[in-house]
């Protein structure tokens, strides 16, 4: 009985301290992602928690059960969501450059992070920077965080060239990432003293790439044929949310065969791909990603908030932490700004998208703390990667978000509401109250 107390407080808590934060931020201007993860560090062990005043997270430990499971079905919906975009008229448009930007800027960013790491090692030594972590931290900088940037542009209502790229940019930054940190993992392993493993650095990589598009192909068929059964909206919404959840826990499955040959899939690439298939050949599709859109608000503010309160703040504590740090977002930042310029150029991109895409794929979190989380597990010095990564998640979840709508709003894909109303049904009417509660 307790416990079911404790997470049903937690939950509560949770969405009370976003939602009144995202208020106090309002006439900063700030997006609402950046209030959510201030009031979680506000409920965090770092803040309120360290009084011991009961219900707020005095250990990180309170948190990781239920943050875990928030966090897992919350990316599914937001990787749903990513995937209903990559509709086949649009792809005709923006699928080639979306591809090469998606890689370019993915690269660059690992090569300008290496780069800088290995000469500060030199610099360090081993002892307080090694190589093994310089490379490994080349591989996480080419993660973006799908989260907060969808936040952003629901929020503000983003329509336009740059946010046609954007978001298929962002969904491929998540294959190029795994496969350069599976290779980047391998080296690694091999700086201290492993030999390198082909099946897990080349094999392992490719077949979670690749099953994971497959299986959410699948998903995505059987989806739309069971969705044809119904004719109900409601029922049709609750289909929707079923089929994501199942293809999240599907997604979770692991095998191993012979040969240190590993069975996985990217819960993000499967519940991309349920959405993208849904969204080609599903006649509803629109009405029901709007509906289940209106249905996850709550699951996003509880994402954010947890986020804000697992966020270590001890990594401050460590210059030489620091140090590597500022030299990481620095020089990812500008492998992102670079790569994605220069192969927007390359491909003929319009000029807002020259200019501000880079930007806009700042934001890191969730996939980026997944690698950091298996680099300790397997590297003898993975603890400095965590950490590390830890610091930069802390600086870009905040900043990230506001960036990314100065970003949009300089290339004219945000846009103020006009004053004047429509002649509106008093549903439509609450609707867009209700919107522009969200935008203000």
């Amino acid at each position: 009985m307790m416990n079911e107390l404790k997470l049903l407080y937690t939950l509560a808590l949770g969405l009370l301290a976003g939602l009144f934060v995202s208020r106090l931020v309002k006439p900063l201007k700030l997006p609402a992602v950046t209030g959510y993860l201030i009031a979680g560090i506000l409920i965090g062990p770092y803040c309120l928690g360290r009084l011991g005043i009961t219900g707020f997270f005095s250990t990180g430990e309170e948190l990781s059960g239920i943050a875990t499971v928030v966090s897992d079905v919350a990316l599914g919906f937001i990787a749903f969501a990513i995937g209903t975009e990559f509709k086949l008229s649009a792809l005709k448009k923006t699928g080639k450059q979306a591809l090469v930007i998606g890689v370019v800027q993915a690269l660059a960013a690992m090569i300008l992070v290496d780069g800088a790491l290995i000469g500060l090692h030199f610099l360090l030594g081993e002892e307080r920077l090694p190589l093994s972590v310089a490379v490994t931290l080349g591989a996480v900088a080419t993660a973006t965080a799908p989260a907060a940037t969808l936040m952003v542009v629901k929020q503000y209502k983003a329509k336009g060239a740059l946010t046609s790229i954007l978001l298929p940019v962002v969904a491929l930054d998540d294959a190029v990432g795994l496969i350069c940190f599976a290779v980047s993992i391998g080296v690694a392993q091999a700086l201290e003293g492993s030999a390198i493993n082909l099946v897990s650095v080349l094999v392992n990589p490719l077949l979670e790439v690749v099953l994971s598009l497959l299986l959410g192909t699948l998903a995505g068929l059987v989806f739309t044929g069971v969705e044809n059964l119904f004719k109900s909206n409601s029922k049709r919404l609750c289909l929707s949310i079923t089929f994501v959840l199942f293809t999240i826990a599907l997604s979770q499955l692991k095998f191993d065969l012979p040969g240190g040959v590993k069975i996985g899939f990217s819960s993000l690439l499967v519940c991309m791909m349920l959405g993208t298939v849904f969204c080609n050949i599903c006649a509803s599709a629109d009405e029901l990603i709007y509906k289940t859109d209106r249905w996850t608000m709550p699951l996003n503010i509880l994402f954010f908030v947890f986020s804000g309160a697992a966020l270590e703040m001890n990594v401050f504590s460590d210059w030489v932490v620091v140090l590597i740090g500022v030299l990481y977002i620095f020089f990812r930042s500008a492998g992102k700004y670079i790569g994605a310029a220069i192969s927007a150029k390359a491909t003929h991109c319009a000029p807002p998208i020259v200019k501000y895409l880079g930007i806009t794929l700042l934001p890191q979190a969730g996939v980026s703390i997944g690698m950091s989380i298996t680099a300790a597990a397997v590297l003898l010095h993975g603890g400095v990667v965590r950490n590390i990564v830890l610091f930069a998640v802390l600086i870009y979840e905040l900043v990230g978000p506001l960036l990314t709508k100065i970003a949009l709003t300089k290339a004219g894909d945000i846009t103020p509401k006009p004053e004047e109303k429509r002649h509106l049904t008093p549903a439509q009417v609450f609707a867009d109250e209700e919107d522009e509660e969200d935008i203000k």
